[in-house]
């Protein structure tokens, strides 16, 4: 028996603006709809929206509420522990695509 975590040791922006403060400053901030758990502590593969490996990154926070407009959301806060190298990017890219962005059988 088993689970799923909700990163998979995956964090993909669906924003560049967030994913570019993250690698322009080091820290940075990610939202996601809905209530979810992240691994506080945990270092987890950042991926581009469009399913490209680029850093290490750390998470530092994760906090869920629900917001004026009602909807629940959560905002994660992250540091970048290092850029990828080319080579690093291409084989987690790959790996990714075929264990998490690929079509499930």
């Amino acid at each position: 028996m088993g689970f799923e975590t909700e990163f998979n040791s995956v964090c993909k922006f669906k924003s560049e603006q967030e994913l570019y403060e993250l690698l322009e400053y080091g820290r940075g901030k990610m939202r996601k709809e809905g209530f979810r758990i992240f691994p506080t502590g945990q270092k987890v593969i950042a991926y581009t929206p469009d399913n490209r490996a680029v850093a290490i990154v750390l998470v530092t926070a994760s906090i869920a509420e629900i917001n004026f407009q009602d909807k629940e959301i959560t905002q994660v806060e992250l540091e970048l522990v290092r850029k990828l190298t080319d080579e690093e990017s291409r084989m987690l890219t790959s790996l990714a695509h075929e264990m998490f962005f690929g079509e499930r059988k």
